[in-house]
């Protein structure tokens, strides 16, 4: 009973005092440079024929002189119509936009990665802005970002919303979200933690003072892989929890896909440093502990501390939809419970069985 008192004044501990300490450090942006430089967009697709085209509008929609963009992106071996789609899209683009098939693989890379590396080889200025092919930036997206580059900073980050109209989406909406706003209290107190492929520009030096993703070790979480090398190198890094750099990102439309990608991103996870790997142990027993709660100390018991849960949450899910101009969901935190409590189960399993992962078509382990 002493044990689980103790575990559960540390979990609330931990949560009230990220919720406190979230927004709490501004993320000053310094002034846009003069005149504005070059940019290059970095894209790379497979199999995107539904959302590439939503992509590409909102990127023919930035608030930034289109003569000053480069639009590249990568095809990585479709099957489907995303060249076609893509090129119909960006018809008659004021800026530049190629298509470039990937046919090779360059060094260790692989995947995503191996897109990057030859997109950025083929890029002609000195400032890489990367999204996804399922991602949706706000017109804001490239002036956002390039106010927090100054002398130094390698990579700017910003974060992105699970976005659709069924509750399923919802609630990895609301899920994401909270996630984000858990590694911005971490970075904000200065210990980096990682970067998000889909929402980050990276300067061309440095990019390639890391080797580029042709000298990086293979990872189905490049973008982690390249951060990790981007700190090594001594390069700054800016993580933005802003509306102006909030890129809307589709959802996972079953519980298969949504499996598969979070154990994708566990990957990253079991990088990450020991001591913060012990912080997520605490923060996802949750509900193992609270069923020994019940069982030692009655339903009644359990039940407020569920409750508690529920309420904390719900402030710190407040503050972060608000710091970004979204409504807060509260609504859902009832349904979120039900939803938390099948992803842990599900990706517990996923973790300790033997089981290879799919993404993108491919299969890795």
């Amino acid at each position: 009973m002493l044990l689980l008192a103790f575990y559960f004044i540390g979990w609330f501990a931990l949560l009230l005092t990220a919720t406190v300490l979230f927004g709490r450090r501004g993320s000053g942006a310094v002034s846009l440079p003069a005149p504005l430089p070059r940019l290059s967009i970095l894209i790379a697709a497979r199999n995107e024929e539904a959302t590439i085209g939503r992509c590409l509008q909102a990127i023919r929609m930035l608030d930034y002189p289109p003569e000053l963009l480069e639009v590249l992106l990568g095809d990585d071996g479709s099957t489907d119509r995303t060249a076609t789609v893509a090129t119909a899209a960006m018809q008659d683009y004021a800026g530049s936009f190629r298509l470039i098939p990937i046919t090779d693989n360059l060094g260790t890379a692989r995947g995503k990665a191996n897109v990057l590396a030859h997109l950025a080889r083929a890029a002609s200025t000195n400032i890489f802005c990367i999204t996804d092919a399922d991602i949706a930036v706000p017109a804001t997206w490239l002036t956002g970002l390039l106010a927090h580059l100054y002398p130094g900073v390698g990579s700017v980050t910003g974060l992105t919303l699970v976005t659709g109209p069924r509750l399923f989406h919802r609630l990895q909406g609301l899920d994401w979200l909270l996630s984000l706003g858990l590694v911005q209290v971490v970075t904000d107190l200065g210990r980096p933690v990682t970067a998000m492929g889909n929402n980050m520009l990276v300067t061309r030096v440095a990019y390639e003072a890391t080797g580029g993703y042709e000298a990086l070790p293979f990872s189905v979480t490049e973008d982690f892989e390249l951060f990790k090398a981007l700190l090594r190198q001594g390069y700054g890094y800016r993580n933005l929890f802003r509306p102006e750099v909030l890129a809307e990102s589709l959802p996972m439309y079953t519980w298969r896909e949504l499996l598969h990608q979070r154990r994708r991103w566990l990957r990253g996870v079991e990088q990450l440093p020991g001591w913060l790997q012990i912080c997520l142990v605490l923060y996802g027993s949750f509900y193992p502990a609270l069923l020994m709660m019940a069982l030692v100390a009655g339903p009644g018991v359990a039940l407020g501390l569920w409750a508690a849960k529920m309420g904390v949450q719900g402030l710190l899910a407040a503050k972060c939809f608000r710091a970004v101009g979204r409504r807060p969901p509260l609504e859902l935190l009832p349904m979120f419970e039900l939803y938390t409590l099948v992803m842990t189960t599900g990706l517990l399993l996923f973790r300790l069985l033997p089981l290879s992962f799919e993404w993108k078509g491919r299969s890795y382990r």
